[in-house]
């Protein structure tokens, strides 16, 4: 099942399941929409009403307002060795606010204040079902499906200390979707391939086998901290080909436009001004 969040005409939300070309929103008992895939997620539904979904419409973000962002840092073994770091033991935790958050096809605006501004692709894991001390080997019967992450980095605030959370959390700067895609239409993670691609210009290519901290593994850790909730995102990290770590760094210019793609996850596209 793919789950999108769409905007209509009047600048209300709802979610919607996309079969091909065709939507249809969810509803619940009173036959009132849910304002996005989280709200639908939070409902507990397993098996909701759907109709049709006619007119004027836009996807967006499919989780407006999660919870919980927590994105991995240096967790695949090609980022690791680019970035001269030795392979964690644990993962390297970082969080970002909602309002950092952007919809998919955004155009994100490059800070007047950075001048190192880098993408990263990234695959990520939505919580569908909660919960505290999951155990590694129940982990993906809490997840909901995956989708992708542009997770944008201004270099220059991500070391200006050793917390990165001013590089990483400026406002409206992380698009996000465009799609949920449930597990069951994705076969074995491991074996799915990303890639980002600038201008055309493919920079990241990387299994998702590369993974030092695997989606079960990231869920059973992070789950120790805190009590995951249904819509929470947790960002797997980004393999290796970043700009920042080219010879001399490569960073995004206004007109750039960035396409991260998994297959049969889907693309996310970005394009980014001044």
């Amino acid at each position: 099942m793919r789950l999108v969040t769409v905007a209509r005409a009047d600048g209300s939300t709802l979610a919607a399941r996309r079969d091909g070309d065709e939507l249809h929103a969810f509803v619940d008992e009173l036959g009132l929409n849910y304002p996005d895939v989280g709200a639908l997620l939070r409902g507990l539904v397993d098996d909701a009403a759907t109709e049709p979904l006619a007119g004027d419409h836009r996807i967006v973000r499919p989780v407006l307002f999660p919870s919980a962002i927590v994105c991995a840092g240096v967790n695949y073994g090609a980022h690791v060795r680019e970035m001269g770091r030795e392979t964690p033991t644990s993962p390297t935790l970082f969080l970002k606010l909602a309002q950092a958050l952007t919809d998919p096809d955004a155009t994100v605006a490059i800070p007047a204040e950075s001048s190192k501004v880098d993408y990263e692709g990234e695959l990520v894991a939505v919580i569908g079902r909660g919960g505290r001390r999951i155990p590694r080997e129940q982990a993906l019967e809490h997840v909901a499906g995956v989708t992708l992450m542009n997770d944008v980095t201004m270099r220059d605030f991500q070391y200006r200390s050793l917390q990165w959370f001013a590089g990483k959390s400026w406002h409206a700067s992380t698009p996000i979707g465009p799609e949920i895609v449930t597990l069951d239409e994705l076969g074995d993670l491991a074996a799915l391939e990303l890639t980002t691609a600038v201008n055309g210009e493919v920079r990241q290519t990387g299994a998702i086998g590369d993974l030092i901290f695997d989606i079960p593994a990231l869920i059973a850790d992070i789950s120790q901290v805190i009590e995951l909730s249904p819509g929470d995102l947790i960002a797997t990290g980004t393999p290796g080909g970043v700009g920042h770590a080219m010879d001399p760094p490569r960073y995004l210019a206004p007109g750039d436009v960035v396409e991260i793609t998994i297959d049969g996850v889907g693309t996310l596209r970005t394009t980014f001004a001044a």
